[in-house]
């Protein structure tokens, strides 16, 4: 199994980008159907649809997923992006699209800056992302 080697910072930073420019809302992609969080973005492993798909195991963002929810279909849809406990999957299901994508935009924002604020400190090499989702 190839595990995905990409930088966790790298990938929250360009999620991040991807929502403020509008990704989930205009897309020529799949105009028939609304986007769906992370798996619709560039930041996917499976986003090239030419391109065999992998499991969702590989992915650097599963390290975010909490314990019991990794094995899913979907792993990171589980991802906590608050206090509350809201998740993709909760605000899929309670929420407005403009809701989500609040949310995701705050806990993007929040886990980069743990994420530098605390590589700052180590001044380490890779930061343990579960150790910067506990904070």
């Amino acid at each position: 199994m190839v595990k995905d080697e990409r930088n966790l910072l790298a990938i929250l930073r360009a999620e991040l980008e991807f929502v403020q420019k509008g990704g989930y809302r205009y897309t020529a992609r799949s105009p028939w159907r609304p986007q769906f969080i992370f798996q619709d973005s560039p930041t996917c492993l499976n986003f090239d649809g030419t391109q065999p798909p992998r499991p969702c195991s590989e992915c650097v963002l599963l390290q975010l997923v909490p314990l019991g929810l990794r094995n899913g279909k979907i792993p990171c849809r589980h991802i906590p992006l608050n206090a509350r406990g809201e998740t993709i999957d909760s605000l899929y299901r309670t929420g407005t699209q403009e809701e989500l994508e609040t949310a995701l935009t705050k806990w993007l924002k929040s886990m980069i800056q743990k994420i530098e604020n605390e590589s700052a400190q180590t001044q380490e090499g890779p930061i343990d992302a579960e150790k910067a989702a506990a904070n």
